[in-house]
């Protein structure tokens, strides 16, 4: 998939940056820049904004009062970065793997091919790269056929091209935000009612919604948060994220269902603030 931007990115919605709250910010910041391959854009007290190519994606925060959160909360199940093509993921794996990085997994899902591992902190890191929409299989209801099959990472590590992995390809993005939640049927209402993300797939406690006929862009599970209540605000771990609209006519219809069912917003000059069912914090914008 070499086309000018990733498919991810070109549907009326799509993620543009999440926020983490941290405690040892150099630590996590060292192994986003070093490991994943952000360079740092912006630096305040608080906090650093990293990214790829100049483009915003993940801003690291930390505070005096910032407590550890349970395994168990609502928040970050993982943040993807998503590669342009299969030679940039390989490059990537052989960088992690020289680095001696402990890979949590790595599986093809039929739509794209994912390696799985965790920054110091905890928080969940999904690298992968899509294939070309041409090569997935719709179901006639519009989802998508996923699947969970082993990846050879040995064939994907040979591939890697003769390179040294510097930092992150041009072109590297959050294709897609993993919650942990609560409650799926809450979130089915929230992310598809009242968002209009579709459901594009589903698992055993996991649902998939995605935007403009992509597998997903935002992701919620119950497997270890199940009955999990709204975060508190100085909690560890995914503060927020934006949601990016392509259509302003998507983001209208998003805002006036917010509106209609009385869930509170705040209009900022970025956009429209507003919280999940869980307190996870959204940005809105087109």
């Amino acid at each position: 998939m070499s086309e000018d931007k990733l498919f991810a990115l070109t549907r009326p919605a799509y993620v543009g940056q999440a926020r983490l709250v941290v405690r040892d910010l150099p630590r996590v910041s060292e192994f986003y820049q070093n490991i994943i391959g952000l360079s740092v854009i912006e630096t305040s007290p608080s906090g650093q904004i990293l990214g790829v190519g100049g483009q915003p994606l993940l801003t690291l925060t930390t505070s005096g009062n910032a407590m550890t959160a349970p395994r168990q909360a609502a928040g970050l199940f993982h943040t993807a970065f998503l590669m342009p093509s299969r030679a940039d993921l390989a490059l990537w794996l052989a960088h992690a793997v020289h680095h001696n990085v402990e890979l949590q997994g790595a599986s093809d899902h039929l739509v794209s091919e994912a390696i799985y591992l965790a920054d110091p902190e905890g928080n969940g890191i999904e690298v992968y790269r899509d294939r070309s929409p041409d090569e997935w299989s719709y179901q006639p209801d519009g989802t998508v056929s996923m699947s969970t099959l082993r990846l050879n990472l040995q064939e994907l590590y040979d591939s890697a091209p003769k390179a040294t992995f510097a930092k992150a390809a041009e072109g590297t993005a959050i294709g897609h935000i993993h919650l942990q939640v609560g409650n799926l049927p809450q979130a089915d209402a929230f992310y598809q009612d009242v968002l209009g993300l579709k459901v594009m797939a589903r698992y055993p406690g996991a649902s998939f919604f995605g935007s403009g006929a992509y597998h997903h862009h935002v992701a919620a599970n119950i497997w270890n948060s199940k009955g999990a209540q709204a975060r508190s605000e100085n909690m560890t771990g995914l503060a927020g994220y934006t949601l990016k609209f392509n259509e302003k006519s998507a983001l209208d219809s998003a805002v006036s269902a917010l509106d209609r069912l009385e869930i509170a917003t705040e209009r900022q000059s970025d956009g429209i603030a507003v919280k999940d069912p869980w307190g996870i914090g959204l940005k809105l914008s087109a």
